[in-house]
């Protein structure tokens, strides 16, 4: 899986064509649609969307998904308002601090001693790191594929949840954005932040398959999860 590798950043940017055409939101989404689709077909995922999930299956993925989101949060705060990340820098949207109140209320204070960290879930928050070095323009297709899905298709997994395994809202503050008045309006605003960062970049196409990558490390993190928790002697 060569693919899911340490990026470097120049190698990446000189080896993708630019997209041509439409800006960087809708290049994204077209280029990551059938990923998308993919990724709401794959294990964890596809448990809670057809209200199969387990609790435990559901923390485990969050435990895993909060090194990512560290990763990325801390990368957004150093790169600063000068770069093609920027537009993503809004503490309103930061996920770690939720998360990491889901898992206390999910499996106790010593969520850390009873929830694995698991090598798909250490290599997902590799890449993101890698992504985040120098300009850390790899980090935008980063940010679209987590961000833009906790404030849509977040959303339904949120009801999902609460019906089945039936989890209520101290532990699904993952979801929860208090500070965000108008979600629809926030994602036009994130949408048009991509547009202008694309007019920016010698290669915005890097970005695109970024983006494709993070989708990638989305299913394998949820395949891994489905298979740890339905191992001999697992819920």
């Amino acid at each position: 899986m060569a693919q899911l590798g340490r990026p470097t950043y120049h190698a990446v940017m000189d080896s993708v064509p630019p997209p041509v055409g439409p800006g960087l939101a809708t290049a994204l989404r077209r280029g990551t649609a059938a990923l998308h689709a993919q990724a709401e077909r794959s294990g964890i995922v596809q448990a809670i969307l057809h209200r199969q999930a387990s609790r435990a299956g559901y923390a485990l993925l969050l435990r895993n998904l909060l090194p990512v989101y560290r990763a990325m949060e801390r990368a957004l705060v150093r790169l600063g308002p000068a770069s093609a990340v920027a537009g993503w820098r809004r503490p309103e949207l930061f996920r770690a601090a939720a998360l990491a109140a889901d898992l206390a209320a999910l499996a106790g204070p010593r969520w850390r001693l009873v929830l694995p960290l698991l090598p798909a879930g250490r290599r997902y928050a590799a890449r993101v790191r890698a992504a985040a070095a120098g300009p850390g323009t790899l980090l935008i297709g980063h940010a679209y594929a987590r961000y833009l899905g906790d404030l849509s298709g977040g959303q339904v997994l949120r009801r999902l949840l609460g019906a089945a395994p039936g989890l209520g809202p101290a532990e699904l503050r993952f979801y929860d954005f208090p500070a965000i008045a108008d979600p629809a309006a926030l994602r036009d605003e994130l949408r048009a932040a991509l547009d202008a960062a694309g007019a920016t970049l010698r290669q915005p196409g890097a970005v695109i398959a970024e983006a494709q990558t993070a989708f990638r490390l989305n299913i394998a993190l949820s395949g891994a999860v489905l298979v740890a928790v339905q191992a001999p002697g697992e819920e």
